[in-house]
């Protein structure tokens, strides 16, 4: 049972949870850029994927905010679908590259910027999801709470590619970097399945 909530505090949490996107959104913009440099530096295909999928992320949250405003749910839908199409572009994309840097002669370098950055991001992404969580919940809004597991699951992608670059500068394992790259593929189809995933037929009342 939700208490009931007057109209300013429905509207404060409103603006709670979209300044909540906004934040996801320009943190990602931020990190995609960080990433790209990281991952150019150190030849680290891990970095390459996890900055690919905050970029799709990005478009992701997007569709959310567009939904959260009221736009039309076709429109959504197609974007989402485009947004699922990415998805599997980059699965294939990180199944090639990791493969090749698995058997290539030049193997990645060590990048402790790369670590700091998805240490730091991880940390960001559980706190907004838990935030995200604990506003969607107050609203009674389903679109906040979903949303919410997809900041958790970046939050995780993040602490996976944490480990393995911590492995490959520690324990030299640089194995571990096309690994990860192998492990964001997965989580990649994955989304791209819950996407095209055919939604339940409503029941007739």
């Amino acid at each position: 049972m939700h208490l009931q909530l007057s109209v300013e505090e429905q509207s404060a949490l409103l603006r709670r949870g979209k300044l909540l996107e906004v934040a996801t959104l320009g943190w990602n913009v931020v990190g995609v850029i960080v990433l790209v440099v990281f991952a150019y530096a150190s030849a680290s295909v891990a970095l390459l994927g996890f900055g690919l999928d905050s970029l799709i992320e990005i478009a992701a949250s997007t569709v959310v905010l567009w939904e959260l405003s009221g736009t039309g749910e076709e429109r959504a839908e197609r974007a989402l679908r485009l947004i699922g199409k990415a998805f599997i572009a980059l699965a294939a994309l990180l199944v090639v590259t990791s493969t090749v840097a698995l058997i290539a002669p030049h193997h990645p370098q060590p990048s402790p910027g790369g670590i700091a950055w998805t240490a730091v991001t991880a940390l960001v992404m559980f706190q907004l999801a838990a935030a995200k969580r604990n506003t969607g919940r107050a609203l009674d809004n389903a679109v906040l709470v979903a949303e919410s597991r997809v900041t958790l699951i970046d939050g995780l992608l993040a602490s996976a590619v944490l480990i393995g670059l911590s492995f490959a500068l520690l324990m030299h394992w640089w194995f571990m970097d096309p690994i990860i790259g192998f492990v964001i593929a997965y989580y990649a189809v994955r989304e791209a399945r819950l996407i095209f995933a055919p939604k339940p037929a409503a029941l007739d009342s």
